[in-house]
């Protein structure tokens, strides 16, 4: 009589699952630790702001006289700060208000358009000499822009286009370009191959691809560079102090340093004035915070 031996089956060990590095960062970063100084960061950053805001409410006496934070002890508001810094026959801010979103809004637009062209055509298109070409665009960002000031104001001299606004958005523009491109470059690359194949195979050409299939794609990208470019420009004083030689196209921060150096002592209309200066771009960054997360991470980050 013949016994039928029962096979031995092994069960394969276990492996542990490999974590990706984007993982590791998400459990680190939400561990409690870090978000106790997360809010520690938070708080010491925005004290100033709030003390700022506290302060252009205050009458002139009282700022001179007191710290912020007695405004919680002997409350007084006034409205006197603001209407002197909007006075027309005063300081009125309004002008170089309008100055500034003038200034910045072109100066986000225009590196937008042609730092996204770019990318694409660094990320998908092959023409000699390219590789050379991104690495010299990419060395741009460690230049200091200081050193260009000088060579790039006798360039828009000898082009008649010196205490205009074309010599803001240009410089601006140009500044910004390397950063740019190797944002979007970053996003672009990210994006399956099989999708550009696949329009190609539909007999898309570049100009196709970018605008419809790539560009839709690309709305995090752009919204993140876009927030930080307008922060930057609205924020600017160098360059505006060295190309806005008029007053009639001087932004917002210039005519704010000139307050500051002939008016030392008026701290009440400083603080006014530069509460309205921050009111649009933290407006901005405070809408738009998602996308500017989403962005700047795009492509950082495999696996």
């Amino acid at each position: 009589m013949m016994s039928t031996a029962t096979p031995v089956t092994t069960t394969p060990p276990i492996t542990p699952e490999k974590v990706s590095a984007s993982e590791k960062a998400k459990k680190k970063l939400t561990s409690p630790w870090a978000s106790l100084v997360a809010l520690v960061i938070a708080v010491l950053w925005t004290l100033p702001t709030f003390g700022l805001l506290v302060s252009s409410f205050r009458p002139e006496r009282a700022i001179k006289t007191s710290g912020w934070w007695t405004f919680f002890s002997d409350p007084k508001v006034t409205f006197e700060n603001y209407q002197a810094v909007f006075d027309p026959d005063g300081i009125n801010l309004a002008d170089f208000f309008l100055n500034t979103i003038v200034i910045t809004l072109p100066s986000v637009i225009i590196p937008l358009c042609l730092a996204s062209l770019a990318a694409y055509a660094f990320a998908w298109m092959k023409f000699p000499g390219k590789n050379v070409l991104f690495i010299a665009i990419f060395a741009l960002q460690i230049v200091p822009l200081q050193v260009t000031l000088i060579p790039l104001l006798t360039l828009y001299v000898d082009l008649g286009i010196a205490n205009t606004f074309w010599t803001l958005w240009l410089s601006h523009s140009a500044f910004a370009l390397p950063l740019a491109i190797y944002i979007l470059h970053n996003f672009i690359k990210e994006v399956p191959s099989s999708l550009i194949e696949a329009a190609r195979m539909d007999g898309a050409g570049h100009v196709a691809i970018f605008f419809r299939v790539l560009l839709p794609l690309l709305t995090p990208a752009l919204a993140a560079f876009g927030i930080f470019q307008f922060l930057w420009v609205w924020n600017d004083l160098l360059i505006s102090l060295t190309f806005a030689g008029a007053p009639e196209i001087s932004p917002i921060t210039v005519q704010l340093s000139n307050l500051s150096g002939t008016r030392g002592t008026a701290w009440h209309l400083l603080s006014a004035g530069a509460f309205v200066s921050i009111i649009v771009p933290v407006t901005v960054f405070l809408l738009l915070q998602r996308y500017f997360v989403r962005g700047l991470l795009a492509g950082s980050v495999k696996g």
